[in-house]
């Protein structure tokens, strides 16, 4: 890993070299000619004010070369290639006499023809072209475009008599140009008077009911955006109010100006005008009024794609519903009921419709349905129909990775797995997967000398159960069947061989969500319980080898068996080393025993550094029990995988340990001899979690962003535990934290990592990002990333280490750095470089850039964005 880290940071170093040598070799004038100027900046001013909304700005046609950190990167690579690069060759080819006969006796004739044509000469040239930018010359047609633009804007927003112009500012520079386009917007007009003229008497019903919510109002500037925004609102009320077919066109707006008034008041009046439902014939168009539909039969077709004979479709009446199918009918009537939204006699909504859509989409047995609503010609009802394509029962899947960690340098991951649908004829659908991995790992404390010498396996069996499932208790009236509401009941293992402790892992869930609305997600798990126990316990201090460095430590001084003769058979001299060193684990746990019995003589801090050793050991080598639940709430106001001015905020709270705690007041538990309560011979954690994940995106112009993270997490041990489960605690470092760091390297407090694995039950952490682009999908990021983790409330005493309050604070490391990101569309591969910019475990006159260097840099490989 180190070798290869070394390399990457060399080919860094000459790439930089490179692109320094490039950028000072480029003149960024070489394609602008005699009489042209190159467009550096545009500036907007409306009454005199320069404007910067970017949504106007975004109006301009020509805008400037794009630039990378203020310097044209794009432009420059462009100006590198060659202008006529055949020509160029042919020039070099044949200046020099005899140079075309010696590479044609040296290649052949066909062969020089197609150097000329090579990339090196020509594809180069046409690569740096494609990548880079062609400078942006001043066009004064595309200027008064620009104009044409601003003015239309600025008359859809009532500045109907605005004067625009522009001026090019020749700069002090030789052939560099910026453009002043001014807008003088002179006065508003005002909405003076509405009316209405609505053709269908159902229309005008159900529009007065809703009038007082417009966005158009008397005595407000006209705004073209508020009458789009109340076309949209109208339509939508109208085809929830049983207008099934309502068309937004038939909504219009009649504007004037009030000819009785004074010229410049710049009154208007507005008339709303709603028509008729148009429908176009082969000869002519009709116009039919409006009317109000209740549905009257509700069909459901669960075979849609059969190809049979449909005088064999059989079908069942189930409350307000036709239940249609072939042969036998695999789904529960009540399951195929709850998925609709439309009742018998009920007016016609076009979110119920949504609504169905999404149930059925959501059920996971259907393909995408189709839905219909037809007048069946009886008064004012329709027939909805809808068309249901089951998908198949069973199916098979595999996954095939080839992976690579810091625990194994190659790894082979084998996922195959059984889907079975509709399980219990109520859209049940179960999945089981498996996992069978092996990978080569070098390190020193596994004996197995096999190539791949690790292996890890296990397999998931999850029941997701399309409904809220609680026993006794119905859920609908309080998450109703279209928040998407699903149960899933999972179990698991996994078993892990030569990795660690060699964990065997059992794991069982019980958790409900439902999605409210796209801004809400709930997730309940009712319970959650883990089983960890760790098979190879007497591994410790060969996997956590700073800590087996430690205990050496304080053994060297008492390695003299004249000394401590009883101590003789602790030690052994290795071939690696001429000290005595301790032998595992006979050697460290006599050595630990006889430390903490009083059996030798030792210092205040060599004792209270063994028994810090102890206690980790102990807790990272015994069995965890954890029976917990907890509730997790999301927002998330993102409109779209484009929206990048959004947040997100993510709550949970986790309790363990709380039932069972209940449990043995009215059932006696065993407990060890450190009075703790034990379940099948397991001290079962007892503990309280909590998070909050805020992130925010800042859409600074069109294609930079600025997003901030923020996190605080604290999880706090009481009753029958004295500390946090590892799997339950926190770490700092890694690709998606505080990456001037490597993960668990980073804490606890201001202590130097002295754990191979670092860990703590409090964590603060902020991270903001720059992310702008460089070339095509390249896209760049400056970054700062603060936090730590800490001990507070549980028996880690070193102060350290320690949460204290506010002055802890001092703690907070800063890693700053910089990375690079090629988007692939379906995913984002990503590469930070970090810095460690203040680093808290240093002296404090030393923890400001002292660590700021390239040999002390961290390089962080992600996939997508950290947040």
């Amino acid at each position: 890993m180190t070798t290869s880290l070394r390399f990457i940071k060399t080919c860094a170093k000459i790439s930089l070299l490179f692109l320094a040598v490039t950028i000072y070799s480029c003149n960024t004038l070489k394609r602008v000619g005699e009489n042209e100027l190159l467009l550096t900046d545009n500036t907007i001013y409306a009454d005199d004010r320069e404007v910067k909304n970017e949504a106007i700005k975004s109006l301009i046609v020509q805008e400037p070369n794009s630039t990378l950190l203020g310097y044209p990167l794009r432009l420059n690579l462009y100006n590198l290639a060659k202008k006529n690069p055949d020509s160029s060759f042919q020039a070099w080819l044949h200046r020099k006499e005899k140079r075309e006969a010696r590479l044609i006796r040296l290649l052949s004739k066909k062969q020089v023809n197609r150097l000329g044509e090579s990339f090196l000469v020509s594809g180069l040239s046409e690569w740096l072209k494609k990548i880079g930018e062609a400078p942006v010359i001043v066009d004064t047609t595309k200027s008064r475009r620009t104009l044409e633009r601003l003015s239309a804007y600025y008359g859809s927003k009532g500045y109907f008599n605005n004067n625009t112009t522009f001026v090019i500012d020749t700069l002090p520079r030789k052939k560099r140009a910026k453009i002043d386009y001014k807008i003088d917007l002179g006065k508003p007009f005002i909405i003076d008077s509405i009316s209405k003229k609505i053709a269908s008497r159902a229309i005008d019903s159900i529009y007065q009911l809703n009038a007082e919510a417009s966005f158009v109002k008397e005595g407000e500037q006209f705004d073209l955006a508020q009458f789009a925004k109340e076309r949209e609102r109208l339509s939508s009320i109208f085809r929830n109010s049983g207008v099934y077919n309502f068309q937004e066109s038939s909504i219009s707006y009649d504007i004037a100006t009030d000819t009785t008034k004074v010229a410049d008041d710049q009154q208007m009046n507005i008339e709303l005008n709603i028509d008729n439902f148009k429908k176009r014939g082969d000869t002519a168009v009709t116009s039919t009024e409006y009317k109000v539909y209740k549905f009257d039969q509700i069909n459901i077709y669960t075979d849609y794609l059969y190809n049979g004979d449909d005088s064999e479709q059989q079908s069942i009446r189930y409350g307000d519903y036709n239940i249609f199918y072939h042969n036998k009918l695999r789904f529960k009537p009540k399951t195929l009921a709850n998925a609709v939204f439309f009742e018998k006699d009920s007016v016609y909504r076009e979110i119920d419709r949504t609504r169905t859509y999404r149930q059925i989409t959501n059920l996971g047995v259907f393909k995408y349905p189709t839905i219909t609503s037809e007048p069946n010609g009886e008064g004012n009802t329709l027939d909805a129909n809808i068309y249901l394509a089951a998908r198949p029962k069973y199916s098979l899947g595999t996954s095939f990775e080839v992976t690579r960690s810091n625990i194994q340098q190659v790894g082979l991951a084998l996922s195959p797995s059984l889907q079975a649908r509709n399980l219990f004829g109520g859209a049940e659908n179960l999945s089981l997967a498996g996992r069978l991995s092996i990978g080569s790992s070098n390190d020193p404390s596994i004996v197995d000398n096999r190539f791949f010498n690790i292996q890890e396996y296990g397999a998931d069996l999850n029941l997701d159960i399309p409904r809220i499932w609680f026993p006794f208790f119905n859920t609908n009236k309080v998450i109703p069947s279209y928040t998407l509401p699903k149960t899933r009941i999972s179990l698991g293992t996994s078993f892990q061989k030569n990795i660690g402790l060699d964990k065997q892992a059992f794991n069982t869930v019980l958790s409900y969500n439902w999605v409210p609305s796209d801004l809400i997600k709930h997730n309940v798990e009712l319970l959650n319980i883990q089983f960890v126990r760790n098979v190879n316990i007497d591994r410790f201090f060969n996997v956590y080898s700073n800590s087996y460095e430690q205990l050496d430590e304080v053994a060297d001084a008492y390695d003299n068996a004249g000394q401590y003769p009883e101590l003789a058979s602790f030690f052994e001299t290795t071939d690696d080393s001429s000290d005595p060193q301790l032998i595992i684990p006979t050697g460290t746990t006599g050595f630990t025993q006889a430390v903490l019995n009083n059996e030798i003589s030792t210092t205040e801090d060599e004792l209270e550094t063994v028994n810090r050793i102890e206690e980790r050991r102990e807790r990272l080598t015994e069995n965890n029990l954890i029976f917990a639940s907890n509730y997790t709430l999301n927002l998330n106001n993102r409109e779209n995988v484009a929206d990048n001015t959004f947040y997100q905020f993510r709550f949970k709270v986790e309790s363990a340990g709380n039932l069972l705690s209940a449990i043995s007041a009215i059932i006696p538990f065993e407990e060890n001899e450190s009075g703790d309560r034990l379940v099948f011979g397991v001290p079962y954690s007892q503990y309280i979690k909590t998070e909050f994940d805020y992130v925010k995106y800042w859409g600074i112009s069109r294609s930079n962003v600025l997003a901030l993270r923020t996190f605080f997490g604290i999880a706090i041990p009481y009753g029958n535990s004295n500390n946090i489960p590892f799997v339950r605690s926190y770490f700092a470092g890694g690709a998606n934290d505080i990456r001037a760091w490597s993960p668990y390297s980073l804490g606890p407090g201001r202590t130097d990592a002295i754990n191979d694995f670092n860990e703590a039950n409090l964590k603060i952490g902020v991270n903001l990002e720059h992310r702008f682009p460089v070339i095509g999908n390249l896209k760049g990021a400056l970054f700062a990333d603060a936090g730590n983790i800490w001990n507070v409330f549980d028996n880690v005493e070193d102060p350290e280490a320690t949460f204290t309050g506010f002055s802890s604070l001092e703690d907070i490391a800063l890693g700053t750095g910089f990375g690079l990101r090629y988007d692939f569309t379906y995913f984002v591969l990503r590469a930070d470089l970090g810095f460690k910019t203040y680093n808290p475990a240093n002296e404090i006159s030393k923890r400001w850039f002292t660590d700021f260097n390239l040999s002390n840099s961290v390089l962080q490989i992600g996939i997508n964005y950290p947040f």
